[in-house]
């Protein structure tokens, strides 16, 4: 029986392995703290030492040197309850109805658009009040939508989601079987880090913030599900969106948007 000692740099075999083993922790550590993060888009991963901070879960005060890295997008500044506007009365919905009387053009006498624009009938008033308030301040942006909240008051912005949230959603039966539904809306896709749709816009549970998507035009839940993606719509809260909306592929994008808007053929 051989006595040469098997832990020494002397055998050859010993060596081959630790420095093999030492190889794949560097390229291992390189493409998790370094090249992985570095390509994501998010302002807080600008930087290799922001990347590496980020990936290792240093708070954000902590990078470039001790300063937080301060997004390039505007943000959404409205924080989300499941109490905010849980409670509207009627006078709020009265008030809510005239002031309405400039939106039926893009969204509808009675809340359901005909001009590709979103249905509000139904729409949790938290929803539509948060959405207002970041077109007016900016952190979400329209030509259209834009002009017309400059003037509103936080209170004329809570009225309109009082009146749009009282208004009777579209009837269930026109809704497409769950059976129906394509993969990505009734499983997500977890290996891409993509939740089912149903977890915060309703169906299984309803996140605060997240809007009823029942109903949708496809042409506006398609023109949301890419603006997230390319980041050119960011008010969604802690960037949810923008990281599902990207890993999405475009037709998971179609097959989602056709399914909410009741199309038959969503998914197929």
């Amino acid at each position: 029986m051989s006595e040469e000692r098997l832990f020494t740099f002397r055998n050859r075999w010993f060596t081959v392995s630790v420095l093999g083993t030492i190889a794949i922790a560097v390229v291992s550590a390189l493409i998790g703290f370094v090249w992985l993060p570095s390509v994501q888009r998010d302002a807080q991963f600008a930087g290799i030492w922001n990347a590496i901070c980020s990936a290792a879960g240093v708070p954000r005060e902590w990078y470039a040197g001790g300063t937080a890295v301060e997004p390039k997008e505007k943000l959404t500044s409205v924080e989300m309850t499941p109490q905010l506007l849980d409670k509207v009365s009627a006078n709020s919905i009265g008030r809510g109805a005239t002031l309405a009387l400039r939106c039926t053009m893009c969204h509808g006498e009675r809340g359901m658009s005909e001009a590709n624009s979103p249905n509000l009938a139904g729409q949790y008033a938290s929803v539509i009040y948060k959405q207002l308030i970041d077109f007016q301040k900016g952190a979400r942006s329209s030509a259209v939508m834009s002009p017309m909240v400059t003037n509103l008051s936080d209170q004329d912005m809570r009225d309109l989601a009082a009146y749009y949230s009282n208004l009777p959603r579209p009837p269930a039966q026109r809704k497409v079987s769950d059976a129906l539904a394509p993969p990505i809306v009734a499983h997500g896709a977890p290996m891409r880090n993509i939740a089912p749709c149903a977890v915060c816009h309703g169906g299984i549970d309803t996140k605060a913030g997240s809007p009823w998507l029942d109903g949708l035009p496809a042409a506006y839940t398609k023109s949301q599900l890419i603006a997230f993606a390319n980041g050119m719509r960011t008010n969604d809260i802690d960037g949810v969106m923008r990281n599902v909306a990207r890993n999405m592929t475009p037709e998971e994008i179609d097959a989602a948007a056709m399914y909410y808007a009741r199309e038959l053929n969503a998914g197929r």
